[in-house]
């Protein structure tokens, strides 16, 4: 349900001129692939910053934010914890307010986050004619700023239910991830036509295998120890935009203890109730 969601909720910017080559399209992972650290730990910093939640709430997340931006990995625990609670703080909340603060928060703390490598690599499949869809476990108001603002076509993302504009706590589905992925990228492709022998998909996380291997062209990026093993055995293209492994994975322990206060999980920092 997830995929299907993302793939129904999945819109093409209007703006763009129509593709040269519509049989082929490239699929971008967001978190740690196109973006340094997860696009919901921005956001969470963000809304901590307009008073959402408070410090103290968010105390609970900065293991969560050291073992992703320091090891890299996604935590299955991590990922269902990510479902529970951040439905918490968007409950009661308008479309329209997330989308406002979404935009804010992309030019205060996400712009510059973007890795140039990543970004260059999508640009080329535009100049080739192509569709760049975003692919992410974030929310699809997130995603769909991240696309805009990039001048991609278009993103999939995991989706909130709302009832006349308004959050009601609930997923349609679950979160868009792992499987789900690969499920939405399918109903993406057979919406729109899509060769996916054609295709290229990039992530940095093993736990986008299934979306990698329905492509034709998978490549890996900035990618954890498990997802580098596989891409080599399988002759896949591996590009790695972080300053040195080392770096990335120990040497940055001191940013990420302060970055994970300031700016944790949106997902463990999201523990707040909505109180009237």
């Amino acid at each position: 349900m997830a995929g299907e969601a993302a793939a129904s909720a999945a819109e093409v910017e209007s703006a763009l001129e129509l593709p040269r080559d519509a049989g082929a399209a490239a699929f971008f992972d967001v978190d740690n692939t196109l973006m340094q650290g997860a696009s919901i730990f921005h956001f969470a910093r963000g809304l901590h910053r307009r008073e959402f939640f408070t410090t103290r709430e968010i105390a609970g997340a900065v293991w969560k934010q050291l073992y992703f931006r320091v090891v890299g990995v996604e935590d299955p625990e991590h990922v269902a914890e990510a479902r529970n609670s951040a439905l918490g703080f968007i409950a009661g909340h308008t479309v329209g307010e997330l989308e406002s603060l979404g935009e804010e928060i992309f030019d205060e703390a996400m712009a510059m986050k973007i890795w140039p490598g990543t970004r260059a690599l999508a640009q080329l499949h535009l100049d080739e004619g192509q569709r760049v869809w975003l692919v992410t476990a974030a929310p699809i108001e997130i995603a769909r700023i991240i696309a805009r603002r990039l001048g991609l076509t278009g993103a999939m993302g995991t989706v909130a239910e709302h009832v006349d504009g308004v959050y009601t706590g609930r997923l349609v589905g679950d979160l868009l991830h792992g499987p789900a992925k690969a499920e939405a990228v399918k109903a993406l492709a057979a919406r729109e036509g899509l060769d996916l022998a054609r295709c290229s998909a990039y992530s940095d996380s093993s736990n986008d295998l299934p979306m990698l291997g329905l492509v034709g062209d998978p490549c890996a990026i900035n990618p954890d120890a498990r997802l580098r093993a596989h891409a080599r055995a399988q002759g896949w293209r591996i590009r790695d935009y972080r300053t040195g492994r080392k770096a990335a994975r120990a040497g940055l322990l001191t940013g990420a203890v302060l970055g994970a206060v300031g700016g944790a999980v949106a997902a463990g920092a999201a523990v707040r109730r909505v109180q009237r």
